[in-house]
């Protein structure tokens, strides 16, 4: 066999090793995302308690960094919407680390104050990721809107970690600003969460995202879509039935990207609320 004969199948064998595993890398990047799927509260699960949603979700990679959260207790339904330290692989573990924390406080304590989810659930991430404040330890956490529905007085509590939740009543949009701290280690010394209070009022949109959507870069000039020409979008949108709600923001999404790469994991979880429901 001459050299080059040898070169060549050295490269082919190359190849077909590189080839192997991508293909190993890509199976089980798809079985990772059906674990993370199987976390997700189903659409039938959403519908039970906000029979009038939408949720428009859309991944950058396999897996997210981002994700929803729903559970009911009697009169109280408990929701969020969370963005974790980075996306693909590095994200969805803290998605899920994120989905398996609120499940525990929940279900063990069914707390009626929404900043006291926000503060226990930040001990419970800096416990498992060993944060203790070092400058030179990774500030990984999650940014989250969390919300807590009362039906029965029909109240609103929200509590946010960075992310804000929109309200809009006859058009009219109501912003709730979270702390400007992360659910984990933060820059700054740690205190509680910030409780906010609302009544609620039949036919108002409640909407929680991520920043992914006005983080998108399009437009004729490559720039951020940015969160003033998103609001302008949900109140435009908000007495559409919400299935048609989703459809225009993905509309609108798809066509301000458009050629450009989606930079980041993007979420919005709208509902409408009815007194009778």
């Amino acid at each position: 066999m001459s050299n080059y004969e040898e070169y060549m199948g050295s490269k082919l064998d190359n190849y077909v090793q590189e080839m192997k595993q991508q293909r190993e890398i890509a199976e089980s990047l798809k079985y990772a995302s059906y674990i993370q799927q199987a976390l997700f509260p189903t659409d039938a699960e959403i519908s039970r308690l906000l029979p009038e949603h939408f949720l428009y979700f859309q991944p950058c990679n396999v897996v997210s960094g981002d994700f929803y959260f729903i559970s009911g207790h009697n009169e109280i339904i408990y929701l969020a919407a969370g963005d974790c330290t980075g996306h693909g692989v590095p994200g969805a573990f803290m998605s899920i680390l994120g989905i398996t924390v609120l499940n525990s406080i929940i279900s063990r304590y069914n707390p009626e104050r929404a900043s006291l989810v926000l503060n226990q659930m930040r001990e419970h991430v800096m416990k498992s990721l060993s944060q203790t404040g070092a400058q030179t330890e990774q500030k990984d956490g999650i940014d989250m809107a969390f919300c807590l529905i009362n039906k029965q007085n029909h109240t609103l509590q929200f509590s946010g970690a960075f992310n804000p939740i929109y309200l809009i009543r006859n058009k009219n949009i109501l912003e709730f600003h979270g702390d400007k701290m992360p659910v984990g280690i933060g820059s700054e010394q740690e205190k509680p969460f910030t409780n906010h209070h609302v009544d609620l009022a039949d036919n108002d949109m409640i909407y929680l995202f991520s920043d992914g959507y006005a983080d998108q870069f399009g437009g004729k000039e490559g720039k951020k879509f940015k969160y003033q020409p998103f609001r302008e979008l949900l109140v435009s949108i908000s007495d559409l039935p919400p299935e048609e709600q989703k459809k225009q923001l993905s509309n609108t999404f798809d066509g301000w990207k458009s050629n450009l790469k989606q930079l980041d994991d993007v979420l919005v979880f709208g509902f409408r609320y009815h007194p009778q429901g």
